[in-house]
């Protein structure tokens, strides 16, 4: 098996526990691990998982519906993911940069789901 990744990919959203997240929206940063088969090796785009389509399935994902916790957006994500990709197993890590908990800073806040096939 191969691992494929994306890291930090930039996809804004309107996605947030209030309202004001949701109507302002802000942006999120996905890392993605893909597990595929072995069949890249042909090095062959055809043979291969195109991380520029997964990508554009992320961002879909996103534009498609607005998501209060990222834990879901992190799951309806890598479910998409498994369904239309020839992938093993996924694992999604959703980051929120702009994350002030009781006014306090923070890096980043995140949910991270992984899925099989």
């Amino acid at each position: 098996m191969i691992e494929v990744e994306l890291h930090g990919l930039e996809v804004f959203g309107h996605h947030g526990a209030t309202d004001e997240e949701r109507v302002n929206g802000q942006m999120f940063l996905y890392d993605v691990e893909l597990e595929v088969s072995d069949a890249a090796l042909s090095d062959r785009l055809e043979d291969a998982v195109d991380y520029e389509q997964v990508a554009a399935c992320v961002q879909e994902v996103s534009d498609a519906r607005q998501f209060a916790l990222l834990e879901a957006l992190a799951a309806a994500v890598a479910d998409e993911i498994v369904a239309r990709f020839p992938v093993a197993r996924v694992r999604v890590r959703v980051r929120k940069p702009e994350v002030r908990p009781a006014g306090m800073e923070v890096e980043w806040s995140a949910a991270t789901v992984e899925r099989t096939r």
